[in-house]
């Protein structure tokens, strides 16, 4: 095997398993210390308990609904806290079996969006032990009587909910709901605990802490996308859980713009008003589900002082899509995860997802915009892709003269190199030449994969009437009892077998060197099985892609009228790539030494194989 087939599988190699150490599935752990945390546990903390060391004077328990064009929204009178989000404008990934349904961000039975502080319960005869107070263990009362309020287009409403305590402090939350905004203008305000709270803990926290609700069917797809992030003087630090029993959480040093936290395709962020010198709080839990499923849970808020008993905090609190233009209403596009920072993030948020858009505004189609994108990335990566092809047609033609070498010297690796060195010499070829253009078009892929991956308006968008029903999730046609080791798939993306066979052809295309014949069939399949799981869309993309490639090298070899032949390649100037200078230099030491290179056999250089006697 020769260096340059070397590198390919080694390259391929680390690939796949960079890939598949990243898809490794969920498990349960197989013990539960005593510190192990369940889903039920995780939503516990935000239900709250049967008693509050605080006495609140009672109020009815009501649930108010607040009807706007872009969401409803449930609200519970215990703790003022929301019951239900649910956004007008999407469905759940059963939406065939259940039209009706519509995207829901609160976890089922939880109390989002509550609040906490600690007091002392000597206030009340307990012995001077602290405790907590939880929002749903305070008893509030609405400032509207109906139990549902419609905001109209253009209108807006002012909803107050008041707690009062036995001996005459008050909690305030007021939360004002404009109809064509997903952004609410939440208040909580406190006054008269300087006598319950503790002195080293005069502050009360306002958190969202259980998560989004999931809505996509694969658990794993949407716990791949989940995180907790804060945002401090526009620097954004990302937190994720990494056990399946130990709850992680954090809280912010500087001064915070937003705490947020994601799914795949929803964002919940709290925004706190200019001026705030509270800290930002995220905690992350992940757990282990059947069928090899995961959950991802992230509680995010913030925590506001209290001097003297009295004060509160002001915020914005966004529930909503992860969609572009939205987010930038808001200044919170900081949320999607276009890639690296400095690289890939540009290209994907102010180059690719503005071309798509743009395209889809004239092709409401979004199977004919990714087609019509893919030409268009192809047209302008041509300049790169063409000095992939000359650099595979210059290897194809010295191919010949390399395995003549070989064939002349069969057991004598040392000169196959020098022979293969010397070829490359004589007609300007660099064995990497083909790598660079390879190399900078990756950024470009990373930030497709981003910009097709986590695009919503994608989701649930279909390309054929029959198949590819949605480019946001794989188009499965082939499913087995049981899943395929390393890779851990039991499912094949029709669309990822057609990407697959392309990549055959164009590897047929380009390697004509019998050594490297398994390359043709190995990379094929190894992408095949991982792009098994990915979104239709990208598919569909790399397909068309792939299909231009293979048009471009059939037209380049039969009908370009500039054929380059070996005489045109020894006429042109050559130059000494780095590569080929180092693999010269390495040669050269091996031989004033008398070594063989790493891999070849010991020997001298000039090593001629043993003619017979006479």
């Amino acid at each position: 095997m020769d260096r340059q087939s070397l590198i390919g599988i080694v390259l391929i190699s680390l690939v796949v398993g960079i890939w598949v150490f990243l898809q490794q599935p969920a498990k349960q752990p197989v013990a539960q210390p005593k510190s192990a945390v369940t889903a039920k546990a995780v939503l516990s903390s935000a239900q709250g308990s049967d008693a509050s060391p605080v006495r609140f004077e009672p109020a009815p328990q009501r649930t108010l609904t607040v009807v706007t064009p872009l969401y409803t929204v449930r609200l519970s009178s215990r703790g003022a806290t929301v019951r239900s989000w649910k956004l007008a404008d999407y469905t759940p990934w059963y939406r065939q079996e259940n039209p009706a349904a519509r995207v829901d961000l609160v976890q089922p039975g939880a109390h989002e969006f509550g609040f906490w502080f600690l007091a002392k319960s000597d206030t009340i005869g307990s012995g001077g032990v602290i405790d907590t107070v939880k929002a749903v263990d305070v008893p509030f009362t609405f400032d509207v009587n109906t139990d549902r309020v419609d905001v109209k287009a253009g209108d807006s409403i002012v909803i107050t909910a008041t707690a009062v305590t036995e001996f005459g402090g008050r909690i305030v939350r007021t939360y004002r709901f404009a109809a064509d905004h997903y952004d609410v203008i939440a208040k909580l305000q406190m006054s008269g605990f300087e006598s319950v709270l503790h002195k080293r803990a005069q502050y009360v926290n306002i958190e969202w802490r259980g998560g989004i609700r999931y809505q996509e069917q694969s658990s794993v797809e949407e716990s791949n996308n989940a995180v907790a992030m804060i945002s401090e003087a526009g620097n954004i630090a990302e937190f994720e859980a990494e056990s399946f029993t130990d709850t992680r959480r954090d809280t912010s040093m500087a001064v915070v713009d937003f705490v947020a936290t994601r799914s795949k395709y929803f964002a919940v962020a709290i925004m706190p008003e200019s001026g705030f010198s509270g800290k930002a709080i995220v905690s992350g839990i992940k757990i282990g589900l059947p069928n090899e499923g995961v959950m991802e849970r992230y509680g995010v808020g913030l925590q506001a002082p209290l001097a003297k008993g009295s004060g509160g905090v002001t915020s914005r609190l966004y529930v909503g899509p992860m969609q572009y233009d939205t987010l930038n209403a808001y200044g919170l596009t900081g949320i999607m995860n276009f890639g690296w920072k400095w690289i890939v993030k540009p290209i994907g948020e102010y180059f690719m997802l503005p071309t798509l858009k743009l395209i889809h505004l004239g092709i409401p189609n979004y199977g004919i915009a990714i087609i019509l994108f893919a030409l268009l990335m192809k047209l302008l990566l041509y300049p790169l892709s063409i000095g992939q092809m000359e650099s595979a047609r210059k290897m194809q033609l010295v191919a010949p003269l390399i395995a003549a070498a070989r064939e002349k010297y069969p057991d004598d690796m040392t000169r196959q190199q020098q022979e293969t060195m010397k070829v490359y010499s004589e007609y300007g070829i660099n064995p990497a030449g083909g790598c660079l253009p390879l190399l900078l078009q990756m950024p470009f892929l990373y930030a497709l994969y981003s910009v097709l991956n986590l695009n919503i308006d994608l989701r649930q968008q279909g390309f054929l009437p029959v198949w590819l029903t949605d480019l946001s999730v794989p188009d499965v046609i082939l499913s087995l009892p049981f899943k395929l080791p390393l890779f851990n798939i039991d499912q094949f993306s029709g669309l990822a077998l057609l990407m697959g066979a392309t990549l055959f052809v164009q590897q047929k295309q380009a390697i004509t060197d019998p050594r490297q014949k398994a390359m043709v069939y190995l990379m094929p399949v190894m992408l095949t099985l991982m792009f098994s799981s990915l979104p239709s869309g990208l598919n569909l993309y790399y397909f068309v892609f792939n299909v231009v490639a293979i048009g471009q090298t059939i037209w380049q070899k039969k009908f370009s009228k500039n054929q380059l032949t070996l005489a045109d390649l020894k006429k042109m100037p050559k130059k000494e790539s780095w590569l080929q200078r180092k693999m010269r230099e390495a040669q050269e030491m091996a031989a004033a030494q008398g070594k063989s290179l790493p891999g070849q056999p010991r020997g001298p250089v000039n090593q001629q194989p043993r003619k017979g006697k006479k």
